[in-house]
């Protein structure tokens, strides 16, 4: 049903429509999905199930909230969110980023360079205009594997993260060694070797952590179980980054 209700909205009513008034459109949902059985943290909703989208993902009917948002917020609400903190975010998830905004305590810097998804910033992540340390928590998901300078963004992330923040990185993983090649520039070429079309690389987790741990981070790949509950997948990777002291 949530696939097929998604793609007749999206036929009939203009993109930017639909993602201003996405709340009001998921609440029509709710009594579809309303239960016990799970949970999304995001938009606190209590559910029977979430629906599975075409590619297998479970998404919130209510919020949209992907499994890795669900797990982004469960951990940074856990370990890495405390009053007064300056939080940077590239590219957040439109059910993230409608939560973090209302946090009143917190100074969330949510940026997006290409304009594709709610942002209030447009910073270029190879050249963030912004000072030194000035961050406590910067969320990197889905972002490097688009970027081919990758180096120069990652000494941009530890130059603006203040000594001992946290810096949250997540691409997509492979095993064996990163692969890249700069020769592979056309679409096409890219979605074959990369996996989709907008992407210059494929990391290793253990690839992606000496790159970050060449730029001066101290580095933890840490691995995620499963979670029924809160419709979380098994075998999740996040690379958690500390600026190390100077």
């Amino acid at each position: 049903m949530y696939n097929t209700l998604k793609s007749v909205v999206k036929t009939i009513l203009p993109e930017r429509f639909i993602i201003r008034n996405e709340d009001r459109f998921r609440k029509l949902l709710e009594p579809f999905y309303s239960g016990n059985t799970h949970y999304c943290n995001i938009c606190d909703t209590s559910l029977r199930k979430f629906a599975k989208l075409h590619f297998g993902d479970e998404i919130c009917p209510v919020c949209g909230s992907l499994p890795r948002t669900r797990r982004l917020y469960k951990l940074l609400s856990a370990e890495f969110l405390k009053a007064d903190f300056a939080i940077l975010d590239f590219s957040p998830s439109r059910a993230l980023y409608r939560k973090l905004q209302k946090r009143k305590d917190l100074k969330y810097f949510a940026t997006d360079f290409e304009d594709e998804f709610l942002s209030d910033y447009r910073f270029d992540i190879t050249n963030i205009e912004q000072p030194d340390e000035k961050f406590d928590v910067i969320m990197c998901y889905h972002i490097l594997e688009h970027v081919p300078d990758d180096e120069k963004a990652i000494s941009e992330l530890y130059r603006v993260l203040k000594q001992n923040g946290t810096l949250l990185v997540q691409t997509p993983f492979k095993d064996g060694e990163i692969y890249e090649d700069f020769s592979v520039t056309k679409p096409e070429d890219r979605l074959k070797h990369f996996g989709q079309i907008d992407h210059v690389r494929i990391y290793s987790a253990s690839g992606l952590q000496k790159r970050l741990q060449k730029a001066g981070f101290e580095t933890e790949i840490r691995q995620f179980d499963a979670d029924f509950y809160y419709g979380l997948a098994d075998n999740e990777k996040i690379i958690i980054c500390k600026k190390k002291l100077r």
